[in-house]
C-alpha cells in the first residue's frame, strides 16, 4: 500500500487490483482481496492451458476444485515462473479528494516543497 500525503482526505472507497506481468501485462480490478484473488485464479490461472503448468496441473486443478483460490495462485507462479502483484486495499481518488483550492495549498506543504519556504 502506498502512503498518503499527510491530511489528505482519501476517499472511503478502495479497490483491489493485480498487476499480472508479462510480456503484455493485465491488470485486474474487484472490489476487495477475497474477490480479486478468486478472479486471478478463475481468469488468469483456469484460463492457463495444462501444458503450460506441466506437472503441477493437477495440484493447480485440486486448488481450484477445492476453492483454495490463493494456492491455485501460488502454485501456478511456481509452475510457470509468472509474478502476478497484488495490492488488495487501495484508495480510489474522486474529483472531490483532489479539489483545486485544496491540491494547491496542501502541494505547496508537501515535502518536495520543503526548502523552497
Amino acid at each position: 500500500m502506498t502512503a498518503e500525503p499527510s491530511g489528505w482526505s482519501v476517499s472511503r472507497r478502495r479497490v483491489a487490483y493485480a498487476v499480472v506481468r508479462g510480456p503484455e501485462p493485465r491488470v485486474l480490478i474487484a472490489e476487495d482481496a477475497d474477490a480479486l484473488t478468486r478472479v486471478v485464479a478463475v481468469r488468469v490461472v483456469a484460463a492457463s492451458p495444462a501444458a503450460r503448468v506441466g506437472s503441477f496441473a493437477t495440484e493447480i486443478r485440486n486448488a481450484l476444485l477445492a476453492e483454495r483460490w490463493s494456492d491455485a495462485v501460488a502454485a501456478w507462479m511456481e509452475a510457470t515462473g509468472s509474478v502476478v502483484d497484488a495490492y488488495p486495499d487501495e484508495p480510489v481518488w474522486s474529483e472531490a479528494d483532489l479539489d483545486r483550492e485544496r491540491t494547491a495549498l496542501e502541494m505547496r506543504v508537501a515535502p518536495l516543497f520543503e526548502d523552497a519556504r
